[in-house]
């Protein structure tokens, strides 16, 4: 049957769909245990996670990742040098560039969620595995 969703289809999605939220509500709580707004959590990580491997990120990138906008960045960033969870610095490369770094504090924090959320990575990483493929 062509173009038609078989219940698998909803059973499949729907499990990978409370993982997820799962995952989330897990994180969401083991931030703020480590004194972290799940907002500044998702900062940190997208920062020290940087795609390039520098472990810093500017606004407008962070902007994209975090699909914000950038106004709403600027301002995640500034509350979070504010906490001491970030610095900005010029960039190396161009004098006219900011790069957003995490602090040592920054880094202590976000090193404590990650490890404690492993288990919750791996069995999201199962529940993907798990996915039928699609047939479009």
């Amino acid at each position: 049957m062509t173009g038609e969703t078989r219940t698998d289809e909803f059973v499949s999605a729907a499990h990978f769909r409370a993982a997820l939220r799962s995952f989330q509500r897990v994180a969401e709580r083991l931030a703020r245990d480590a004194g972290l707004t799940p907002q500044r959590y998702l900062l940190l990580l997208m920062i020290r996670g940087a795609p390039n491997g520098s472990a810093s990120a500017r606004v407008t990138e962070l902007a994209d990742q975090l699909q914000l906008a950038q106004s709403t960045v600027t301002e995640l960033v500034n509350r979070a040098e504010g906490a001491g969870l970030v610095e900005r610095r010029q960039s190396s490369k161009d004098a006219r560039v900011v790069d957003v770094r995490v602090t040592a504090e920054g880094e202590r924090r976000l090193a404590l969620v990650l490890r404690k959320l492993r288990t919750e990575r791996d069995d999201l990483q199962a529940a993907i595995q798990e996915l039928p493929a699609t047939n479009s």
